[in-house]
């Protein structure tokens, strides 16, 4: 029987420094989020990072966080309920990190029969520190638990047809009565060497302005890539003019050189060169999580202000917007009838 695994990233069980130590613990001990070996990885962040970065991370999650608990969880909760009304496999919810484990979500779908699980991983881009971790982690999973469970997994659907019309209105809708100066796609940002690591060919990706737009199979697990053509893809189906919009990349650790531009240093550029009114899209996340709702929809709006910008809206992730749900459920029926994955 078939099922379906919705895979999201994970949060603490509570915003206290108590809840958030482990988590970040696993969180940055993962070798595809600080590629570092084991021995260094465990200094940085068990000698160093988890001594102070819990409590000012737990007053982060303090500020966004919802009376039912992790915004991330809920609406990720939210949307696997709405999806499962419109199929009939089983769809269960993991998190690459936290205590809604992958090994839960797939003893779940066992439970009910499936041996054959379709693994979706929530996000929208390839990267080694999102989409890629969650499928190696699912992959082990399975392996070790469930050698008996067939799985598929959805390839990253940051420029399929039906992802980009529904980001795209859901954009429209949150630009209704405001009048931009300029539109900021503000990515996750990476070290630029995990877009080398993720180059098949070792030589095409060299981050100089030209390799993503020169074709290349390195484009399919390129995260630059990708989400510069996600920008351009809803730039042309909106119809936004060129010069109003913009990408930049945001979350990122000193010491090493990350994606640029840095999405903090454009909200001080853009509000110095005179936009007044800024919108801001995170479509490198489908659900709204710390670094949209706290880092972006508050840090970045009082940031853009205290440069001298005047207006500033955020606009939400797909979250569980009924578009959202109906362009998910599509691809899973798709795939339950005759095994076709969006591309």
């Amino acid at each position: 029987m078939k099922g379906v695994l919705l895979m999201n990233l994970g949060s603490p069980d509570s915003p206290t420094p108590k809840d958030v130590k482990p988590y970040l613990d696993e969180f940055l001990m993962d070798e595809r989020v600080i590629d570092v070996p084991n021995w260094l990885r465990n200094i940085l962040v068990r000698g160093i990072i988890l001594q102070t970065r819990p409590k000012k991370s737990a007053e982060a999650y303090a500020k966004i966080w919802w009376e039912e608990g992790s915004p991330l969880i809920v609406i990720s909760e939210r949307f696997t309920e709405k999806v499962q009304q419109q199929t009939t496999m089983p769809v269960a919810l993991g998190m690459r990190y936290g205590s809604m484990t992958t090994k839960n979500a797939l003893q779940e779908l066992k439970d009910k029969g499936v041996d054959d699980v379709l693994m979706v991983p929530l996000y929208p881009h390839y990267a080694m520190s999102s989409y890629e971790t969650v499928v190696v982690k699912v992959m082990k999973e399975q392996e070790k638990y469930f050698p008996e469970m067939k799985l598929t997994t959805l390839p990253a659907f940051y420029k399929n047809a039906d992802y980009i019309k529904v980001l795209s209105e859901s954009i429209a809708e949150g630009l209704k009565d405001f009048e931009y100066d300029h539109i900021l796609f503000s990515y996750h940002g990476i070290p630029e060497r995990h877009i080398r690591k993720s180059d098949p060919t070792r030589f095409h990706c060299k981050i100089d302005g030209s390799c993503c737009s020169t074709n290349s199979v390195a484009h399919n697990s390129c995260y630059r890539h990708q989400v510069y053509d996600t920008t351009e893809r809803v730039k042309a189906y909106l119809g936004l003019p060129e010069e109003k919009v913009s990408s930049s990349f945001q979350s990122r650790l000193a010491g090493d050189p990350w994606l640029k531009p840095y999405t903090d240093y454009e909200f001080e550029r853009l509000a110095k060169e005179g936009k007044k009114r800024l919108a801001v899209i995170t479509p490198a996340f489908v659900s709204d999580c710390l670094e949209t709702l706290e880092e972006i929809a508050m840090e970045g709006k009082e940031q853009f202000e205290e440069a001298g910008g005047e207006n500033y809206k955020h606009i939400p992730c797909l979250n569980d917007s009924e578009a959202w749900v109906a362009v998910m459920a599509k691809w899973l029926n798709t795939w339950k009838t005759d095994e076709t994955l969006p591309v």
